[in-house]
């Protein structure tokens, strides 16, 4: 069982507004992420909110999709993923994480990644110029994830574990985050 997990509850401090709102494609930019997050098939997918969480609510479609707001989204995403966690089905042998500003990612970055990892216990896509999201954890992994403090606490699990990591390859180059407005310019043109 696979669990999917877009992270959405950032602040949005440098790009001053609410970045899961911004309008793109036919929605907003949260619209686009979890419409690619339902393409992917998970048997459970979850999405974690908490800056301008009632805003979000209201002006984001979540069918189909649990819920989960962080209160300490201030903290990081580390404290994303760890709200998540206590709502992630007990099942769940694998969860993939998806950044709820990165509308580059697609579907087949996700089956490119699960189907690459084989039985590693942590796998990352393994793009032209580098290591980057999505990224997956098998179940093994949860007490770390459940612990983690900080913004850069998966890429400091992922160096921890080294030995048993998977860069998976995948074709291109990492889709860009949306964290300022000349990134969002950048994304429109």
């Amino acid at each position: 069982m696979v669990t999917g997990l877009v992270l959405a509850a950032g602040g949005s401090v440098r790009l001053g507004q609410p970045k899961q709102l911004l309008p793109y494609g036919s929605g907003t930019l949260l619209d686009h992420v979890l419409g690619t997050a339902r393409s992917c098939a998970f048997d459970q997918l979850l999405c974690v909110v908490g800056g301008a969480a009632d805003a979000v609510r209201d002006s984001v479609d979540f069918e189909g999709i649990e819920i989960v707001e962080n209160p300490e989204f201030g903290e990081g995403c580390s404290s994303s993923i760890a709200a998540a966690l206590g709502a992630v089905d007990p099942r769940c042998e694998v969860l993939v994480l998806m950044l709820g500003d990165q509308p580059g990612v697609t579907a087949e970055h996700v089956a490119t990644l699960l189907a690459g990892r084989g039985h590693a216990p942590i796998a990352a896509c393994g793009y032209a110029d580098g290591r980057g999201h999505p990224l997956a954890f098998s179940r093994v992994l949860f007490p770390e994830l459940q612990t983690m403090h900080g913004d850069k606490a998966v890429w400091k699990l992922l160096d921890r574990h080294a030995d048993a990591a998977v860069d998976v390859p995948v074709a291109g180059a990492i889709p860009p985050d949306i964290n300022t407005w000349e990134d969002y310019e950048a994304l429109r043109a």
